[in-house]
């Protein structure tokens, strides 16, 4: 508990701060990419479930055309989806935005991914799993072990697994499991 009420943030914004400084040519990149292929907006924002149920909005970069109605990944289809998107999704590049959520203090680098307000029913499991008490991460327990197609409540299994051994050694554990992870093709697209 001492690593979750008092060292994890502090190697959050660390993780965070550091992260963004040796990844800003990417993001750069990236960004110019999304730019020269279908304009502006570069970042796409969506309401999510922080921590204790409190809404936030995350950032990510937009990987469909500026007139796509907001969905879930899961629903998109490859015809939505832009050439650079299909890219920077492949490679979870569209992710990295998301390390100003962590400064922000919306979300961790290990965590439950944040959901929609539209999953009640996956909120009201992790309320009563005390899994609500953490903050969303950008990886997780349940993303390290297959999270796409994932129903529900193994979701939640795996992140009651997660809530109930919060420790540096595990965070950095799913950190390392995240990269073998960012190498294997997502069956989305």
């Amino acid at each position: 508990m001492v690593y979750e009420n008092v060292f994890k943030r502090p190697c959050d914004v660390l993780g965070a701060a550091l992260a963004l400084l040796l990844l800003s040519p990417l993001l750069v990149a990236a960004a110019l990419a999304i730019r020269l292929e279908d304009g502006a907006p570069v970042l796409f924002r969506q309401v999510r479930v922080g921590r204790n149920g409190r809404s936030f909005t995350i950032f990510k970069f937009r990987s469909m055309p500026v007139a796509t109605p907001s969905v879930p990944s899961a629903s998109a289809t490859a015809l939505q989806v832009t050439r650079v998107g299909a890219f920077i999704r492949r490679t979870n590049i569209d992710e990295l935005p998301q390390l100003l959520n962590v400064l922000r203090g919306e979300m961790s680098i290990v965590g439950p991914r944040p959901g929609l307000p539209v999953q009640a029913e996956l909120m009201d499991m992790r309320r009563m799993h005390g899994i609500d008490r953490l903050r969303p991460g950008l990886t997780g327990l349940a993303q390290v072990n297959s999270f796409d197609g994932m129903k529900d409540a193994q979701k939640v299994q795996w992140e009651a697994r997660y809530a109930a051994r919060v420790s540096l050694v595990v965070d950095f554990m799913i950190v390392v499991r995240t990269f073998g992870y960012l190498f294997k093709r997502p069956p989305v697209y």
